[in-house]
């Protein structure tokens, strides 16, 4: 995702609000969670993008090789088809190889994925507090700028509910990546990991909308 750069870090010196405490630090400490996560998030899927393409890549160079195999396999050329085995089960030795390092990519946005919903989690439990010491309406005055507590806990519903959706279909392409036969599909595969349709511009925004309310960006 373009326009998130650079690791948060939670220290005294970016807690510009004064007595930033309790709710308002935890919500703020959270946002800046949020932002290394999703970083952490991309970093993966560029990872995954480039073991996804070489998959792809060994698999139709595996085809071309197979469909050689058959042509040279015909009666007029007996000494070809002899030779012919060996070379697709190195191929198939490589191409598990690679399917593995794509499965650990896979298991480590779980992680990450993981990691959101406890978020998500939390900052549900900084409403409920919320709520049990002001009422159903919340306290009067924002923490920080303009937003109340409900919002930032809808906005990491929204933000956990996009990742959640991008993983089935990290997940999907993990399991037909390497079984896919036509070099079409395995371009719609390709392009789904990287352009992520799960995660559209506006949960871009969403996350920096969060930065700038809790202080993590300059308004």
């Amino acid at each position: 995702m373009d326009g998130v750069s650079g690791d948060i870090m939670v220290t005294s010196t970016n807690r510009k609000c004064s007595a930033v405490t309790g709710s308002a630090r935890k919500i703020k400490d959270n946002a800046a969670d949020w932002h290394n996560l999703i970083l952490r998030w991309e970093k993966l899927n560029e990872d995954g993008f480039n073991v996804a393409a070489y998959i792809v890549n060994m698999r139709l160079s595996q085809n071309s090789q197979l469909q050689l195999v058959d042509q040279s396999s015909s009666p007029s050329s007996p000494s070809s088809a002899s030779a012919a085995p060996a070379a697709p089960a190195v191929g198939a030795a490589e191409l598990q190889d690679e399917c593995c390092k794509l499965q650990d990519v896979v298991d480590k946005m779980v992680t990450v994925v993981k990691k959101m919903e406890q978020l998500m989690t939390s900052q549900r439990g900084i409403q409920d507090l919320e709520e049990f010491q002001f009422g159903p309406e919340g306290r009067k005055c924002p923490l920080f700028h303009t937003w109340n507590t409900k919002q930032f806990k809808l906005l990491s519903g929204v933000l956990w509910e996009a990742f959640s959706q991008e993983l089935k279909l990290k997940q999907t392409i993990l399991q037909e990546l390497a079984h896919t036969e036509t070099s079409d599909l395995c371009m719609v595969y390709l392009s789904c990991w990287l352009h992520q349709p799960f995660i559209p511009p506006q949960i871009r925004l969403t996350l920096e909308s969060v930065l700038l309310e809790t202080g993590h960006r300059p308004l």
